[in-house]
């Protein structure tokens, strides 16, 4: 197992927050997805200024794993309100993002971000926490299943000009 450690982001993180998020989604999607709609994806949802917004919010939770030598950043999370086209209730909870980087995957850090994101919405008095992921990424999907996450709804994604099918998961907190 890497050695790692988890640490909340603050204001000044965006820059590293954006370099791991473009990484991770250009990692797990380049053979899926066409080069100029993973730009644009980029530069909508992984830029400097995107994680400024996800950064201000009070009940926002954005957390780093970061590995020794130097606290390297190679994951995190982002939790914030829930925004699904299926009905929510002021006690749910959404993990917007969880991203690794392929070569950190199955050392522990993956679930050490996924109980981090769970004690977050705990510790605000969520009950349920919401995830949206990729129909076709069983991996992740089975990541989830084994989290406590069941399928309860269904959303399409747009990314760049292409438009994807997502499942939406919950489990209760």
């Amino acid at each position: 197992m890497a050695e790692f450690t988890l640490r909340r982001c603050v204001s000044g993180d965006e820059p590293m927050l954006s370099l791991v998020g473009g990484a991770s989604f250009l990692e797990a999607f380049a053979d899926v997805l066409d080069g100029p709609d993973i730009l644009a994806h980029f530069h909508k949802n992984h830029s400097v200024q995107a994680y400024s917004k996800y950064l201000a919010p009070a009940e926002n939770r954005i957390y780093v794993a970061e590995v020794a030598p130097g606290a390297a950043p190679v994951g995190y999370i982002v939790c914030t309100a829930p925004d699904f086209p299926i009905e929510t209730t002021a006690e749910d909870y959404e993990l917007r993002r969880i991203y690794l980087l392929h070569r950190f995957q199955g050392c522990g850090i993956g679930k050490a971000l996924m109980d981090q994101a769970i004690a977050s919405g705990r510790e605000l008095g969520y009950k349920r926490l919401l995830l949206g992921v990729y129909g076709k990424n069983y991996g992740a999907i089975r990541f989830y299943e084994k989290a406590g996450f069941t399928q309860i709804g269904e959303r399409f994604f747009t990314v760049g000009a292409t438009t994807h099918h997502d499942a939406v998961m919950a489990r209760s907190l």
